[in-house]
């Protein structure tokens, strides 16, 4: 015998709330310890953790690296928040500057990450001028690798950051060193920016553990580091050592140079291996400088065509560290 409708309807709709009910009041199945266990290696160790200054803000730090006190200046964004990792931007300045110097024209600080600028070592040469490893007038038996590793140790513990995001900028002796890095720490440095890079030979044979995507800006004018090279220094061609990199990363093709504004041209190597790309930027007359840079960043002509900052985050956004 069949029901009437209205009360077959009635009926289906009380055995759904029942059913619906009985699913909400269910409790949910507790994770097993391996779950929770991997939920927890997957949380970057700094995340969680008090701020170790005010959102918004830049402050000194010091960190003890190979028997000696090592300072960086550390800025947080304006929307820094302890559970959400950002990406880490380490600017390396040139030989003569400091961290604080180089994040007042670099712009740096107003992008969406945590950006450190550590101090190099008093270097040799004429008056007491800071510097990096691997320039012939660097301090001797200094380890800016191994500073380095110990910085990122210190920044991931401490701040919520993404270690698969964590990128190397630098301006000329700076700019050299994050070459020097990403032969050396591919497995932690996801990408390379450098601005006006004096990339002084070393001596090593450079094979980075995965292939690293790199973008060079440099000023086809530059007195300093000039873009034909050096051979008295033992300096690079500028177009060489972008092509270098290209083929170390193993690119199958090079563009057609473009001209994206009246004095700046752009180069791209693509096809790379993992994903990994090139791209050189020429700035046209431009001096041993910062391009954007409104105040003073080195000699010769700034061109306010572009802005270095923004170039360079539209390039290492896109690059995620994958490991295996």
């Amino acid at each position: 015998m069949s029901l009437p409708r209205p009360v077959m309807r009635a009926t289906i709709a009380l055995v759904g709330a029942a059913v619906a009910a009985t699913l909400v009041a269910a409790p949910a199945a507790a994770d097993t310890p391996a779950q929770v266990a991997a939920q927890a290696a997957k949380r970057p160790a700094g995340c969680g953790q008090a701020a170790p200054q005010q959102p918004g803000t830049s402050a000194r730090h010091t960190i003890q690296s190979g028997g000696r006190d090592r300072t960086y200046q550390l800025h947080l964004p304006a929307d820094y928040n302890p559970h959400r990792p950002y990406p880490l931007i380490v600017a390396y300045h040139g030989r003569g500057n400091t961290g604080a110097g180089t994040e007042e024209f670099s712009k740096l600080s107003t992008l969406p990450a945590v950006v450190a600028y550590p101090d190099g070592v008093i270097g040799t040469g004429d008056g007491d001028r800071q510097a990096w490893q691997g320039a012939p007038y660097s301090a001797p038996g200094v380890d800016d690798v191994a500073f380095t590793n110990d910085l990122l140790d210190r920044l991931e513990a401490t701040v919520c950051v993404d270690d698969r995001r964590v990128y190397a900028t630098g301006k000329s002796n700076g700019a050299g060193f994050t070459g020097i890095l990403a032969c050396r720490l591919a497995d932690r440095i996801a990408a390379i920016a450098p601005v006006a890079g004096a990339f002084y030979p070393t001596g090593e044979d450079c094979r980075p553990s995965r292939p690293v995507p790199v973008i060079e800006l440099h000023g086809t004018a530059d007195a300093t580091i000039p873009y034909p090279g050096d051979a008295d220094r033992g300096l690079p061609a500028i177009p060489d050592w972008v092509a270098a990199w290209a083929k170390r990363d193993g690119c199958r093709v090079q563009t057609p140079p473009k001209r994206i504004e009246p004095d700046i041209t752009t180069t791209r190597w693509v096809g790379c291996s993992r994903g990994a790309e090139v791209q050189h930027v020429a700035v046209d007359n431009g001096g041993h400088t910062w391009p954007g840079a409104d105040i003073y960043s080195g000699g010769g002509v700034t061109t306010q065509t572009i802005e270095a900052h923004e170039v360079i985050w539209d390039f290492l956004r896109s690059h995620v560290l994958v490991r295996p």
